[in-house]
């Protein structure tokens, strides 16, 4: 490893950084995270925080889990790659798809592709919902809809049904016949309606118009995430998805469940679905199934979907995958991950953390009028909303986002800026006074507004 001087000299000069200005990063360059332990990270400096990002939503497990890493170590000493392409496979492999499909299988999952992350995943579920369709008899099935203000991912199928314009504008025209609905967001809509179960029952009506709009027989898939995460943590009415599954199984639409985030434990349940009661058409997970140890997603199905499949003639073969798919050292990584993931039992602790942290938020809000609203209180997934007229809700500057991110971070967290909102989804692993030190930098930094 270079010395620290190459390090903070060549910072950004010759790597570019996703979710960020090139130019920005060679003025500034970005923090240097040397280490980490437990849920703690280190920068190049010395300085060391409590780490409420989750790396990015992802080290569910902290960053001291040695069940994992020694996992992924025996595996390069034994099979550090092989294909999975048809015609070869792997131990690693069909052990991690049996534990995924079990780990799934109260949601009705009954297949797994394995895919090198969520981006992935998410294009593995559209491609395979219109290969459903064609399958079946109705090849017409080819859009799509989604939410406003979801996030899946960066490709072109994910950043098309995307509801983020800021994931769109500059790459657009992206792939035709993807339609988006209102957010099921109570601070903010189109129909300025706070009461949830009303909001819930007017996205549905739209749902039930733009559906008759398109024409029923030309959807393929409904995809959305069980708590919107990128978008502000966005928690849906109760009753949300529930109503939308009803919907899509009236109109034979396939729902996707977007797991990348909420999947393993996040929401306190195993899965976002599961926490609403909901089984999904298909799911798409990456993250936490090796907690960012290893670059690892899956797309998993139902058996109504795989049935179609793998009864099907030749037109039933899977002409998509990649390179990395069912890596042995990435499915190891899985395996391992999977079995401490139920034996810590993360969900009953996120559960509990989440619910420390969400009521830590909502008491700074009584003490901070930038604070317009704060979400979560469903397992370790926190956003707060920050604005500079409470009354008129106007999204607070980046200039003072930039200020109060720096100020949390001097004083003991690193949390993430989403626009005007503070994210924070820290590993499930998280102890009560962890928590508590999180609140403590986070009030200093609203007091740095």
């Amino acid at each position: 490893m270079k010395d620290d001087n190459f390090l903070k000299e060549n910072n950004a000069r010759h790597l570019w950084h996703p979710m960020g200005h090139p130019g920005a990063a060679q003025a500034e360059g970005p923090r240097i995270v040397r280490s980490a332990e437990g849920v703690r990270i280190t920068d190049i400096d010395g300085h060391s925080a409590v780490d409420a990002v989750g790396g990015l939503w992802c080290v569910n497990l902290g960053y001291s889990n040695d069940r994992v890493k020694e996992a992924i170590a025996r595996q390069l000493s034994e099979l550090p790659y092989y294909s999975a392409f048809a015609g070869t496979s792997n131990p690693a492999a069909i052990e991690a798809s049996w534990a995924v499909r079990e780990f799934f299988a109260e949601d009705g999952m009954a297949r797994v592709f394995f895919t090198s992350g969520g981006s992935d995943s998410v294009d593995t579920c559209l491609r395979l919902a219109r290969q459903y369709h064609k399958l079946r008899g109705e090849p017409g099935r080819i859009k799509f809809l989604s939410l406003k203000k979801g996030y899946h991912g960066t490709h072109w199928g994910g950043a098309s049904v995307n509801g983020n314009a800021r994931f769109r504008t500059a790459y657009e025209p992206m792939l035709p016949g993807c339609f988006h609905l209102p957010s099921p967001y109570t601070y903010r809509n189109p129909f300025d309606e706070t009461d949830p179960d009303r909001l819930a029952e007017r996205i549905a009506a739209m749902a039930e118009d733009e559906i008759a709009f398109q024409d029923p027989s030309t959807i393929a898939a409904f995809i959305m995430e069980p708590i919107q995460g990128a978008g502000g943590v966005i928690v849906p009415p109760a009753r949300f998805m529930g109503l939308m599954r009803e919907i899509c199984d009236r109109h034979g639409i396939l729902m996707i469940s977007d797991e990348v985030i909420t999947g393993f434990g996040r929401t306190g349940d195993w899965s976002g679905a599961r926490h609403w009661g909901v089984q999904p058409d298909m799911m798409s997970t990456a993250k936490g199934i090796t907690s960012g140890y290893f670059p690892v997603g899956a797309a998993l199905v139902n058996e109504k979907v795989a049935e179609v499949f793998e009864t099907a003639e030749a037109a039933g073969a899977i002409y998509h995958g990649y390179t990395y798919s069912a890596h042995p050292v990435g499915a190891a990584a899985v395996v391992a991950c999977l079995e401490e993931t139920r034996r810590l039992d993360t969900k009953a602790n996120a559960a509990a953390r989440g619910a420390q942290l969400f009521e830590g938020v909502r008491r700074l809000a009584e003490t901070h009028d930038i604070v317009g609203d704060v979400r979560g209180g469903h397992g370790l997934m926190t956003g707060v909303e920050i604005v500079s007229d409470r009354a008129a809700k106007t999204p607070m500057d980046a200039a003072t986002m930039q200020r109060i991110h720096q100020a949390t971070y001097e004083a003991g967290a690193m949390v993430r800026l989403g626009g005007h909102n503070i994210l924070m989804s820290p590993p499930l692993t998280i102890t009560e006074g962890e928590v508590d030190t999180i609140l403590a930098a986070l009030d200093a930094g609203l007091s740095a507004a």
